[in-house]
């Protein structure tokens, strides 16, 4: 499920070229917070990604609420059975 809801996130991610030293910009509308530079497209990308799970994981431990990417809900359960 979280491998599905990161490649939701990837796939409406939206990519622009600044005048930086790094010109390539990426963001996920929706997902406030979560962008990236990066010197190539691909170099982008992967920071993007990366940011993306660092924000999911960070918002899962907090409790926060995380939005529908696509047709993805994420979501913890309210109590977690040990075997």
């Amino acid at each position: 499920m979280l491998l599905d809801y990161l490649r939701a996130g990837m796939t409406q991610a939206h990519y622009e070229m600044i005048e930086d030293e790094e010109p390539f910009y990426g963001e996920i509308p929706g997902v406030d917070g979560v962008w990236a530079t990066g010197k190539t497209l691909e170099e982008c990308r992967e920071r993007l990604a990366a940011a993306l799970e660092d924000w999911v994981l960070f918002s899962l431990v907090q409790g926060h609420d995380l939005p529908v990417l696509g047709a993805v809900r994420l979501s913890v359960p309210a109590r977690v059975v040990q075997a």
